[in-house]
């Protein structure tokens, strides 16, 4: 119904309540009062059911929302992931050619020869101390398998 028939009957109840003998007033009254509890009462109950239904929508499509940005999220961070773990690699091999290299200059350093290890000057021979053809060692001098001593002698 519309407002304006809502008043006209409105009215006319009232009209009606006024001119109605007082034994039926009450009556009247009492009925009024339930009608209105009914109406109000059915209208209170669609509309929570309106909101119910609304709620229940919503929460539908928020799940569904959810999973689906649970699912964007689990492939992110798995990429993410899977890049982290390539970067790992790479700095792990990085790494062992680094103790590779760092291990063999270690052992290249016995070769090389240090400052100290160098001759000076006053190591170089002179020509007093090179042997001469006298101090030369001749076959005489070579020791035989007689000479040799041994763990038994």
């Amino acid at each position: 119904m519309g407002k304006p028939v809502k008043k006209a009957v409105g009215k006319m109840a009232k009209k009606a309540l006024d001119h109605a003998p007082e034994s039926l007033k009450d009556t009247i009254k009492e009925k009024a009062k339930e009608k209105f509890v009914e109406n109000v009462e059915e209208g209170m109950q669609s509309k929570a059911n309106e909101a119910s239904e609304k709620l229940k929508d919503a929460k539908e499509n928020n799940a569904a929302n959810v999973h689906n940005k649970a699912e964007e999220a689990k492939e992110k961070v798995q990429d993410v992931l899977l890049s982290v773990r390539e970067k790992l690699s790479h700095a792990k091999e990085a790494g062992e050619e680094f103790q590779k290299k760092i291990s063999s200059s270690d052992q290249d350093r016995t070769k090389i020869k240090s400052v100290g290890s160098l001759k000076g000057a006053s190591d170089i021979k002179s020509s007093f101390n090179i042997k001469s053809s006298t101090e030369i060692k001749s076959s005489e001098n070579i020791k035989s398998s007689k000479d040799i001593k041994t763990i038994s002698s």
